[in-house]
């Protein structure tokens, strides 16, 4: 995905954070405030990362008590990874 413009983090590398991003697990503070800006500045990505947010409020309410085994998540994000390369190489 791109929105045609140049930046400083390029879009894939941006969506491919996101749901680090949401989960506030950003190792560091400055790669953290580059997500923020390209957001800030890029249409498309902060419609993508409102849907993302939106599907992780959306889990939450509906699993937010069961334990989950610590290796699921990786395995979602994962597949999520997998699904948007396969969207991307169709775009």
């Amino acid at each position: 995905m791109s929105c045609g413009r140049p930046h400083e983090v390029p879009c894939s590398e941006i969506l491919d954070q996101v749901y680090t991003y949401l989960d506030n697990e950003m190792p560091d503070p400055a790669e953290s405030a580059k997500i923020k800006a390209h957001l800030d500045e890029c249409s498309p990505c902060l419609d993508k990362f409102g849907l993302e947010k939106a599907v992780k409020a959306l889990v939450h309410r509906s699993c937010g008590c069961d334990d989950v085994p610590g290796d699921l998540r990786d395995k979602v994000l994962e597949r999520i990874r997998v699904a948007r390369i396969e969207l991307d190489a169709e775009s």
